[in-house]
């Protein structure tokens, strides 16, 4: 009988070896996972950090390009002041700033910006800030008669709406008020 409980303690002690080498094992596995997992987390940290980096030297030189343009009309400008002075000529002054005018609006073109075109157009109060309006017969609509300021979009989008003075279809009201003092005269 000792025979027969030696024997299964065999397959016992057996198992339990089997068991704790299986363990080791996967010990060994979770470990590799876990360093693995480490690595990744310390890559994807450098990676979010390296990321910020460059978006936030993007935003702080995003406008680089349109600053270099601006500075040759700054130069522009700066050269029809000392022209003028040297000439003692306002005409000079007049036609250098034409000039650096005309550089401008073509930099402004490409970056998308465009003026609102107002004049004798349908008020738009997506695209324009009356500040006057008068009242005359031979209007429908209201309609942009004087522009105070240009305004400008940039692509699609109103940046700066224009200032205008408008002309609005005189009201019965005020057409009576003035048929009223021409009864008494």
């Amino acid at each position: 009988m000792s025979e027969e409980t030696e024997h299964p303690e065999e397959p016992i002690t057996q198992s339990v070896q089997e068991l704790e080498s299986q363990l080791e094992v996967e010990k060994k596995r979770g470990q590799d996972y876990l360093t693995r997992l480490k690595y990744l987390q310390a890559d994807f940290e450098n990676l979010r950090k390296r990321c910020d980096r460059q978006i936030e030297q993007a935003s702080q030189y995003s406008n680089e390009r349109l600053i270099i343009q601006l500075l040759d009309v700054v130069d522009e400008l700066e050269l029809a002041i000392k022209n003028a002075q040297t000439t003692n000529s306002a005409q000079t002054l007049i036609e250098g700033v034409q000039i650096t005018l005309k550089h401008l609006r073509k930099v402004l073109e490409q970056e998308g910006v465009t003026p609102i075109e107002s004049v004798n157009q349908p008020f738009d109060p997506l695209k324009h800030h009356a500040v006057a309006a008068e009242e005359r017969d031979d209007v429908e609509n209201c309609i942009v008669t004087e522009e105070v300021r240009k305004g400008y979009m940039m692509k699609e989008k109103v940046i700066r709406p224009s200032i205008v003075k408008v002309a609005i279809k005189k009201t019965s009201q005020s057409q009576d008020k003035e048929i009223k003092p021409n009864e008494s005269s």
